[in-house]
């Protein structure tokens, strides 16, 4: 599929970025690094590694994330590099960087593994990448509460297995857990497998605290409390560079999968959302609509999809399994497989949900992305709408979550991409309908959220990077701060 030019009056177009820096400018800028931080790497034992030019594939890789999702990224994103790629494995490396780059005035660009849909850690005014996967301790467990204090860069499946041992969990984890990092899911991303429990990244509690590195000639290191963390949570670190997260967990589960098939879509949706609002301890709940069933890999031992057979997916607690087989049944399900999460070879069903379900159908299919949206309650008026317009260039991927303390369904479609105007009709469509979309093909973290400026983002931005050189171009509201303040 040929990558799309953004149609004219197109919202996704580069403004507001610093100058691209001089190739001389990045030059000392490594060689002031090299010499600066030779005795601590001695010491430590860790050294920061620089990625240059001579190393253009590499260079390539630390640019990039799964923007490819979206058509629209593609062509404003696919030629965006850094100049200078930076792996960093201690605080102290993370603070020469930063003042390096405040002194010299070149953009830098904060990333994890690189999990990402929208481009969080593409660089747009070149400059410096830093990578913090080699930040990956647990630095401590409070026993009586469970309270963490991580490093940015430790990978979530990682810490799922040193959180085991003492009988805790994290409360949310991307369908990328296996490779994401907890700084750049905190960074960048929203919710996930647990949100039917817990909600959203940015509901109050489920960040207590950030340890953040600023931008100035003479960084600071902040120790900020739950309150003074909000603003850096979902902002694809474009107002502080975070180094260590506390974060509450919660008690480790015995999760059981569950596939249960559905011939009805009208009945699989109601029994979703009846089940999202049961006493059941449940970890996540995912629907795929039959065509996406049929196409989709599956845990070994569980059968494929019959034909027209819509799956629900479930990771539900042992306790629940003396009543969920029955109550699935009378709402019109059949159980097809089921097995203890972590002891069944192959896929693990968690894999099948969020936008694991995006991946699996783009290996397959050519031509398709996606939307994100929670959908109005009752759902079914909104589906059947959508569907009726869209027919099969529209198919339904359901995942149960709880907002502001209800249980909603949300959902991730698969869409056969048409074109930027069916995109956006297909949007407007959806709001009129009651749904509230979250854009995946947009660049700023407004745009793809709630598409409204958040005054204390904008603040912190200020104060943690007041020369606006960190990940240029991903917030409007300074864009638009920046833009109103008068030119010298």
């Amino acid at each position: 599929m040929a990558s799309p030019t953004p149609a004219a009056g197109s919202a996704l177009c580069l403004e507001g970025l610093p100058p691209r820096p001089d190739p001389a400018v990045i030059a000392q800028l490594a060689e002031e690094l090299a010499g600066e931080l030779a005795p601590e790497q001695a010491a430590a034992g860790a050294a920061l590694e620089l990625v240059g030019e001579g190393q253009p594939a590499e260079l390539e890789r630390l640019s990039r994330d799964f923007f490819d999702y979206s058509p629209l990224l593609v062509p404003v994103f696919q030629a965006q590099r850094a100049q200078l790629a930076l792996r960093a494995s201690t605080v102290g490396q993370v603070r020469a960087v930063a003042a390096g780059c405040a002194r010299l005035g070149v953009p830098l660009t904060v990333r994890g593994a690189g999990t990402g849909n929208y481009g969080q850690c593409v660089p747009l005014a070149g400059g410096v990448v830093l990578e913090l996967m080699g930040l990956n301790r647990l630095r401590s467990l409070d026993p009586r509460s469970g309270v963490i204090e991580v490093e940015a860069g430790l990978v979530m499946a990682t810490l799922e297995q040193q959180l085991a041992p003492h009988g805790r969990a994290l409360r949310l984890q991307p369908s990328t857990a296996r490779s994401a990092s907890i700084g750049g899911f905190v960074a960048g991303g929203s919710g996930g497998i647990g949100s039917l429990r817990w909600g959203f990244l940015r509901d109050p509690g489920n960040l207590l605290g950030l340890e953040v590195v600023t931008v100035e000639p003479e960084p600071r290191l902040l120790r900020l409390d739950a309150t003074a963390s909000q603003p850096l949570n979902h902002a694809y670190g474009t107002n502080g560079i975070l180094t260590a997260l506390r974060l509450p967990t919660t008690e480790a589960v015995a999760w059981q999968q569950l596939v249960v098939g559905f011939d009805s879509w009208q009945q699989a949706v109601a029994a979703a959302s009846a089940l999202a609002g049961t006493a059941l301890l449940l970890q996540s709940i995912t629907l795929l609509e039959a065509p996406i069933a049929a196409r989709s890999p599956w845990p070994a031992g569980c059968p494929a999809a019959a034909p027209g057979e819509h799956r629900l997916l479930l990771l539900a607690a042992p306790d629940s399994l003396e009543l969920l087989p029955g109550w699935l049944q009378a709402k019109g399900g059949c159980l097809r497989w089921q097995a203890p999460q972590g002891e069944s070879r192959g896929l693990p069903l968690r894999e099948l949900s969020w936008n694991h379900t995006t991946l699996h159908w783009r290996a397959q299919q050519q031509g398709w992305t996606y939307l994100q949206m929670l959908l109005p309650q009752p759902e079914a008026p909104c589906l059947a709408a959508l569907s009726e317009r869209w027919g099969d260039d529209l198919l339904w991927h359901l995942e149960a979550v709880r907002q502001q303390g209800r249980a909603r369904l949300a959902a991730l479609p698969l869409l056969r991409w048409q074109g930027e105007a069916p995109l956006a009709a297909l949007m407007q469509q959806a709001r009129q309908l009651g749904a509230v979309i979250f854009n995946p093909h947009a660049i700023t973290v407004e745009d793809g959220g709630l598409g409204a400026i958040d005054a204390d983002q904008v603040a912190a931005k200020a104060a943690y990077d007041p020369g606006g050189l960190l990940n240029p171009g991903k917030l409007r509201g300074w864009l638009e701060r920046q833009r109103q303040q008068p030119q010298p």
